[in-house]
């Protein structure tokens, strides 16, 4: 909280706030001593649920207790319904990722399918996000590999346009491209389908992805025996593939009731601080997929905390609500949960648990798949651990280190021809990456392809700011000194590299040079390579450590080519920026175009103010 305070006064602070809360509903934020938010919750009643926390004899469970002891402070908000209490909570989870909350683990990265309706010929797209744009989204799903291969099946079915152009009712002028000679596209570009006919065909693609395949094939086969008995074969013969691809997928689902019925299934497994959900999506009365989810509970959570957790997170930014689910516990606070679904839903929404019978069976098949799905993550986690550890003992023994190192930054360079040369430093700790430790390097002294000195560039400015960041408050990744120094070059590179880090008084931190093509180790002194052997733990971890930091540093070469080759003299003209830019360009077709555009034809933009039109046409005229 920035100043020390003692427990007394502590103790007066939240007593004073304690006696100021309102009986109303709201959400309230605790604090711990460093002023970070450790546990976020929702309450009929802020005045009687968070005085609760700290009346002696009312922590019912350890996670109460733990979290108690370390509240120095709280923070509340009041809302005007606990549905409301309810939507704020989720959100507020989501962005502070509070220790003592049971949290979805990497829900930010879950994709979608987005089919982009607000366009006159919509497309099909996976994304990481959903947006207020118009579009119709299905997700969020678990497998993105899943996700892909159902978006290629689509496109193998459906003719949908791939491009990323906008097109109108009137097309774009322009001939269709090869998509449209292999029979993937309709070409709206070339106004070679109506938007009515495109529309359909769209129609039938969220069918799909809502799980409604029969009702779809019932009038893709109707349409084919018109099609035949109209002596069109050729598009009869499209429909029949068509109906062949759909039923093949068909046959994979279970019909599990007769009721016609939209529900969600779910079941969950937990071992120590960490849970997994799993959902199975009943639609129609067939189960269409499933889902599993993890999510982490930094302490002995109920199944009722961890089951509420999860819907009130998931079906925050779920695509679709059921009429229907099927639990295996009873939720904290079902009518208000129930109350919040059913706002979402636009209908009422069923929270049920299941007590006996075919129901019962199918949520007890969900939990005993989420307990496989939870052992095999836990076997494989153990399994990585070990061969990270291997790996590690093994690099201690080959090397002769006085113990497995636990930090190695690895470092490479990437460019062409000296332009836009970049470095790369990336971090392994305990043979793990750590991202957020990462760092990038803009080439200052080279502009031709001289990657020893690259390179020595690279590895002074980070020790030298390493040297910096003793006693300061500079980044930590800096400060830390690593026991393996890894660079991507063989002996003349490792040379170049050991001269510079010698001068500035770190030559005695072991350094190796991974050359890629035979996959050789250099170290200082020794004329050959030293001779690890192929399938060895400790030769694979360097592999790892060349090839993220290669990968990291292409991606920072990459942007910085592309922002290069994107940029025009419209970029050079003040009062032009990215948008305008963009809308210059699509309304007259290239830059070429625009340069060539009378004052006249420049005023007719639109939007574009006269001053702004003026000087583009007078600034590409003399430039």
């Amino acid at each position: 909280m920035g100043e020390f305070l003692s427990d007394e006064v502590i103790r007066h602070n939240l007593e004073e706030k304690l006696r100021l809360l309102p009986a109303k509903p709201g959400v309230y934020l605790m604090k711990n001593d460093a002023g970070e938010i450790i546990y976020v919750g929702k309450a009929v009643s802020l005045r009687n649920r968070v005085r609760s926390y700290f009346q002696a004899g009312r922590h019912s469970s350890p996670k109460v207790a733990a979290l108690v002891g370390h509240i120095v402070d709280f923070e509340y908000i009041v809302t005007d319904s606990e549905v409301e209490a309810l939507i704020l909570e989720c959100n507020l989870i989501k962005q502070h990722s509070p220790w003592y909350n049971i949290r979805l683990k990497d829900d930010k990265s879950y994709p979608y399918v987005k089919v982009t309706l607000h366009e006159p010929f919509p497309r099909v797209a996976i994304v990481r996000r959903m947006q207020k744009d118009g579009s119709r989204y299905f997700g969020p799903y678990t497998n993105v590999q899943a996700v892909r291969q159902t978006v290629d099946f689509l496109r193998r079915v459906f003719p949908l346009r791939t491009c990323k152009q906008e097109i109108g009712l009137e097309g774009t002028g322009k001939r269709p491209c090869l998509n449209y000679h292999i029979r993937r596209c309709h070409a709206p570009c070339a106004q070679l389908v109506s938007q009515e006919d495109y529309r359909k065909m769209i129609d039938e693609v969220v069918l799909i992805l809502e799980g409604r395949h029969s009702r779809l094939l019932d009038g893709l086969e109707k349409r084919m025996q018109a099609a035949a008995q109209e002596l069109r074969f050729e598009e009869a013969a499209r429909l029949r593939d068509q109906i062949q691809s759909l039923a093949a997928v068909v046959e994979k689902q279970k019909m599990v009731s007769f009721d016609n019925v939209d529900q969600d299934i779910l079941g969950y497994a937990q071992v120590k601080d960490l849970a997994c959900v799993q959902v199975f999506f009943v639609r129609s009365g067939k189960i269409i997929g499933n889902e599993h989810f993890f999510l982490e509970t930094p302490t002995e959570d109920s199944g009722a905390e961890i089951m509420s957790a999860f819907v009130e997170q998931y079906y925050a930014t779920a695509t679709f609500i059921p009429k229907e689910l099927l639990l295996p516990v009873e939720l904290l606070e079902p009518d208000t949960i129930s109350r919040w679904l059913t706002d979402l839903r636009g209908s009422r929404v069923y929270l049920r648990v299941p007590q006996r019978g075919e129901k019962k069976r199918l949520v007890e098949m969900v939990e005993k798949n989420a307990e496989l799905v939870l052992n095999e993550r836990i076997n494989r986690q153990a399994r990585e651990r070990a061969r990270r550890q291997k790996g590690l003992e093994e690099l201690q023994a080959y090397l002769g280190l006085d113990g497995p190192p636990q930090r190695i930054e690895a470092f490479d360079i990437s460019n062409i021809q000296g332009s836009e040369a970049v470095g790369s430093m990336v971090v392994f700790r305990e043979g793990e990456p750590v991202p957020g430790e990462y760092r990038r390097f803009r080439i200052r002294g080279k502009d031709t392809p001289d990657d020893y000195a690259m390179m020595q560039e690279v590895i002074s400015r980070r020790f030298a700011r390493g040297f910096e960041a003793q006693g300061e408050a500079i980044e930590g990744g800096f400060r830390e000194r690593p026991q393996l120094v890894l660079i991507d070059g063989g002996k003349g590179q490792l040379g170049a590299v050991r001269e510079v880090m010698k001068g500035l008084g770190v030559g005695d931190i072991v350094t190796l040079g991974l050359a890629e093509r035979l996959e050789e180790v250099y170290i200082e002194g020794q004329t050959n390579p030293v001779a690890l052997p192929k399938d060895s733990e400790a030769l694979y971890m360097l592999q790892r450590l060349r090839d993220e930091a290669h990968r990291f540093a292409l991606t920072y070469h990459r942007q910085l080519r592309a922002k290069r080759t994107t940029r025009s003299v419209l970029d050079e003209i003040p009062g032009i920026g990215p948008k305008r830019k963009k809308q210059l360009i699509q309304h007259f077709g290239s830059v070429q175009a625009v340069r060539a555009a009378s004052l006249e034809e420049l005023l007719q933009v639109p939007n574009l103010p006269e001053v702004v039109a003026q000087r583009v046409y007078q600034e590409l005229r003399t430039e």
